[in-house]
């Protein structure tokens, strides 16, 4: 299995290269040169298996020769030891023909921990294997710093530095990043919002000498094998629902793409999927495109969803990739005016295909919090605010299909908002139940790409 870039000027890379690579030398984002297929028997075949089972049919055919079959069963077996519901992602109905998929019953309680305690074991089992250190640095609007910590924390091989945007994320949030004690876990709040973070972290790989001297490396969704995890509960949920007997729509609260890009791949493979709903608060920069065909990036309006306050979406490349028939100087041309221009006009062909995979909506604020209302007078579900996004989008949308809406965080993430909508306020579960008075330690930085980057120095050098 190869790995090309999305801007077609970096070297081709086997899985285990790409993965531990992150963003390519030539800023694009690798992608399996080919997409591996899945027979409908093969599909029919996962309905009714535990998790663990359905994930290993799914990834295999992704990662070569990178690991046997016994050493990835294990990382699998080790990745979800640790989520509280024997289902890992279970459906939870919550109106006729429409269904939730909770994604929090992860360690921190958001949809990135599927992710991340399996990029963890993987990196893991791959640096003991080859005796190699790495720094990872990460940028988040939340979820993905608290998983990493997670995920990464305690470990010999590995130096995490998170970038969180200060002030911007929740303080269930902000605690899960800056409270473990573990010495390798740097928690770095900077002054500005997380396209800022994501900003800063794409130019240090784009610092080459930087790169290299301290062996940078990223699990954002710009890794690949990030998205790859993700595309596992499509399967998972599609086929409890009768897939590939029916086809089943999604609809997907997201920010950077990587969530919804899984469900992408996961037709690609062969899943009947229908609709692919993109769901968006008040930072609609995905809806607005699929709208109207102009990228443009508007600003970052703080809200009660803070993990999709973004305007950059590293992900949405990936989609243009194969939206402009995998032209990958189509693409660099695209992104390249989005770095310097502040956006730009999809093609009208590229357009086409976009809306042919996808469909979009948005929720205002007042919307989001009338829906957490909604939803708890009618089934008894508390949602988040970002699930509450896509149950209002995903509303819109039902059809003759089953449509299932990821529930992406645990309502104990963001309970001043669930508060302020329903009147209750969701206590967190037992083992998180000491965070408020946990100390924090954490490290105030400036929007300033050379002092982080001597910061990470010094850090990894003592």
């Amino acid at each position: 299995m190869r790995y090309i870039s999305t801007r077609g000027q970096a070297p081709v890379l086997s899985f285990e290269e790409a993965m531990l690579t992150g963003l390519a030398r030539d800023g694009g984002l690798y992608l399996p040169e080919t997409i591996p297929q899945m027979t409908l028997d093969d599909i029919a075949a996962l309905a009714g298996r535990p998790y663990e089972d359905i994930a290993f049919r799914v990834m295999r055919p992704f990662i070569g020769d990178a690991f046997t079959d016994a050493d990835f069963t294990e990382i699998i077996a080790k990745a979800y030891a640790t989520f509280t519901h024997a289902a890992r992602a279970p459906l939870v109905q919550i109106g006729a023909n429409h269904f939730l998929c909770e994604l929090f019953h992860g360690p921190t309680l958001a949809f990135k921990d599927f992710a991340m305690q399996l990029i963890g074991q993987l990196f893991q089992a791959s640096l003991a294997r080859r005796g190699e250190t790495i720094t990872i640095v990460t940028a988040t609007s939340g979820d993905t710093g608290a998983a990493a910590v997670e995920a990464f924390a305690g470990l010999d091989n590995v130096a995490l530095f998170v970038l969180l945007p200060r002030g911007r994320v929740s303080e269930v949030q902000r605690r899960q990043m800056t409270t473990p004690t573990a010495a390798n876990v740097h928690a770095l709040s900077v002054d500005g919002h997380f396209d800022d973070c994501q900003a800063l972290l794409k130019d240090m790989f784009n610092d080459f000498g930087f790169r290299d001297g301290v062996r940078l490396a990223g699990v954002n969704s710009i890794n690949f094998a990030r998205v790859l995890a993700q595309v596992v509960y499509y399967f998972s949920a599609a086929t409890a629902l009768g897939a590939p007997h029916r086809t089943v729509d999604f609809t997907v609260p997201t920010g950077n793409f990587g969530d919804i890009f899984a469900g992408y791949v996961a037709r690609r493979m062969g899943l009947p999927v229908g609709r692919l709903v993109i769901a968006t608060n008040q930072n609609d920069i995905l809806h607005r495109t699929l709208q109207t065909g102009a990228h443009v990036k508007h600003g970052v309006t703080p809200s009660i969803s803070p993990s999709m306050d973004i305007q950059v979406s590293s992900n949405f490349e990936r989609a243009l990739y194969y939206a402009y028939g995998e032209d990958s100087a189509a693409v660099a041309h695209e992104m390249q005016a989005l770095s310097t221009e502040g956006g730009f006009t999809v093609s009208q062909g590229a357009l086409e295909a976009l809306r042919e995979t996808y469909a979009s909506g948005s929720a205002s604020e007042a919307e989001t919090s009338a829906t957490i209302a909604a939803a708890h007078r009618s089934t008894g579900e508390i949602l988040c605010p970002h699930s509450a996004v896509g149950v209002k989008v995903a509303d819109e949308h039902l059809g003759s299909n089953p449509m299932v809406t990821l529930a992406t965080a645990h309502p104990a993430k963001f309970p001043d908002a669930v508060e302020d909508a329903t009147g209750l306020r969701p206590p967190l579960p037992n083992r998180l139940g000491n965070l408020y008075e946990r100390p924090e330690r954490v490290t105030e930085v400036a929007n300033d790409l050379g002092a982080i980057q001597d910061l990470i120095r010094e850090r990894i050098e003592h």
